[in-house]
């Protein structure tokens, strides 16, 4: 059940990843119809199209697999999971159907990472045998990287300007260190793999940012990769921050040393 678990929360993982490289090709309006695709199961994949059915397959596999997880486990946080994607889906059609508001199409996003989120704390879970809680510095982490996808997800879909943005990642950055530093010798992989990630999602957004500077007419290869890359190693930032955050829990809570414990 816990490589079970595992491998649903990648799959979210990539889940999210798809959405990116939907919203960076501007491939969002290329199916106008849901939850059919042009009036077919299976639509003419070309264009758009492509990127944009196939995050409408994944959707849907994940879907079906976190029903079976839930209903194998009994899991409440998989439940969660369940309800969360039923609500993404929900707001992605009303996206696709009617003409929505940006904030709709921002909740869309938050959605996705608030399930994946999830499926890591409940695939943590699997493995500890035990019900994980989240607290301190390491808690207050999730939190700001969850701020900052939202503040990321907002710029991108041009809600907000980059100020904000950049001003969340200073202010996530301390976060994380304080985070990190304290449990660095109890949990180096947990904590080193948090920092390094960090590290890496900067270096990204700075490519993002002078990337999207060049004013083209149509999404260049550079501008889609650096902006689909940003997007998932941020997931991965957040989903690290989960993990560091349950294991210690974990270790202050239980007899021994448990770091290394969690998802490999």
């Amino acid at each position: 059940m816990h490589r079970f678990s595992v491998f649903v929360a990648f799959l979210a993982f990539l889940l999210v990843v798809a959405g990116a490289i939907v919203t960076s090709n501007d491939a969002g309006g290329s199916i106008p119809d849901w939850p059919l695709s042009w009036g077919k199961l299976v639509p003419p994949l070309e264009g758009g199209i492509v990127y944009a059915y196939t995050h409408r397959v994944l959707a849907a596999t994940v879907a079906v697999l976190t029903l079976t997880l839930a209903w194998r486990s009994g899991s409440r946080l998989a439940w969660m999971a369940f309800g969360m994607i039923v609500a993404q889906a929900l707001v992605g059609g009303l996206v696709v159907r009617v003409v929505a508001p940006k904030v709709t199409t921002l909740l869309h996003a938050c959605l996705a990472q608030l399930c994946f989120g999830v499926l890591v704390w409940n695939a943590v879970g699997a493995a500890a045998g035990a019900r994980l809680r989240i607290s301190g510095p390491q808690g207050l982490a999730i939190v700001f990287l969850f701020v900052q996808t939202i503040l990321g997800a907002a710029l991108r879909h041009q809600i907000i300007g980059a100020a904000p943005h950049i001003a969340g990642a200073v202010i996530t950055t301390i976060i994380v260190l304080w985070a990190v530093v304290p449990v660095m010798m109890e949990h180096m992989r947990e904590a080193g793999a948090l920092l390094g990630i960090t590290a890496f999602q900067i270096f990204l957004g700075m490519g993002a940012y002078f990337s999207r500077a060049v004013d083209t007419a149509q999404p260049m290869p550079w501008v889609v990769w650096f902006t689909a890359a940003h997007v998932a190693v941020g997931s991965m930032a957040f989903g690290a921050a989960i993990v560091l955050a349950l294991v210690v829990w974990l270790g202050r809570h239980s007899e021994g040393n448990v770091g290394g414990m969690a998802i490999a």
